[in-house]
């Protein structure tokens, strides 16, 4: 049985796979237009707050509605589907942690390195912004609080939307690209929209898309979530920018023109650094059957 099957160990009905992610995607479309109706300048808006709270307690803030929707998210799919974490998780028996790490130090360190290459190559482009104990304290908030963040995303996106649409549909190509798109037009109120312009949503769906490859030819979330945890833990820690999503007591600020950064920042990662990364994956995991598995249909077992 693989990983979009095992919803069938669950109470599958179409409609309980419409609450919580159409309350989720309801909140984030209800932002988008007050944000647009009333022409909201977000950027301005997280300044003040962090002016105000500090940059700390403004993230501590940002990411706590993450850990009561990844608490309200398990507890549906526990009483509500009578699934367990682990069928929601992976088609192994069990999680498999060594997977989450080795995604998570893998990613870590690629993604560390680009910034640290970066820095080396245009030092002119930062300005470092190191300052221990507020570091320290951040160190503390981002490794409690974005895995959760994180994770949230990755197991409604996915893992439970990917599994619902999966058994729905009954087949995987729908699920991965629906996924992926919604993935990416979730973060459309972020303020990195507004200074990159349209062509960052390649970014975000892309990244997506990745996320859900991994998780289709891996038969789980586990490759997803270390990747995803490392993505913006590492990214919260190394380097801030007043125009970003997250603004971190970060070890360096980015002082770039944002505008100038398509290239670097959007089409390289999903263009040239993912499908690199699929490749050491898929020879490390001995991936095969790449069509069935991202494309086939979705046939519920004989036997449970």
């Amino acid at each position: 049985m693989d990983y979009i099957q095992n919803a069938y160990k669950s109470e599958y009905q179409f409609w309980k796979y419409l609450i919580i992610p159409g309350g989720f995607i309801g909140l984030i479309v209800l932002n988008f237009l007050a944000i647009t109706v009333l022409d909201l300048d977000v950027d301005t808006i997280i300044q003040s707050e962090i002016k105000a709270k500090g940059s700390n307690r403004f993230l501590i803030e940002s990411l706590l509605t993450f850990v009561i929707g990844l608490v309200l998210l398990f507890l549906w799919v526990k009483y509500i589907h009578k699934q367990t974490l682990i069928t929601l998780t992976t088609a192994r028996n069990k999680i498999d942690w060594k997977r989450v790490w080795f995604m998570f130090i893998l990613w870590g360190a690629v993604s560390s390195s680009l910034v640290l290459v970066d820095y080396y190559l245009s030092p002119e482009g930062y300005e470092f912004n190191f300052n221990l104990q507020p570091f320290l304290i951040l160190v503390v908030i981002a490794v409690v609080l974005i895995p959760i963040q994180t994770s949230f995303e990755e197991y409604l996106f996915r893992g439970y939307l990917m599994q619902g649409i999966g058994v729905i549909a009954k087949n995987r190509w729908f699920p991965l690209l629906i996924t992926s798109v919604i993935f990416g037009l979730m973060h459309i109120a972020n303020p990195e929209v507004d200074k990159l312009g349209p062509v960052i949503m390649v970014y975000y769906i892309g990244t997506g898309l990745f996320l859900g490859v991994i998780t289709l030819m891996d038969d789980g979330l586990e490759l997803a979530l270390g990747f995803h945890a490392a993505n913006n833990l590492f990214t919260a820690l190394l380097v801030t920018a007043d125009w970003t999503a997250f603004q971190t007591n970060s070890i360096l600020k980015d002082l770039s023109d944002p505008s100038k950064m398509a290239l670097a920042e959007i089409f390289v990662p999903v263009f040239v650094v993912f499908p690199l990364l699929l490749c050491v994956l898929a020879r490390k995991y001995k991936w095969n059957h790449w069509k069935e598995k991202l494309t086939g249909q979705v046939v519920k077992p004989a036997k449970l």
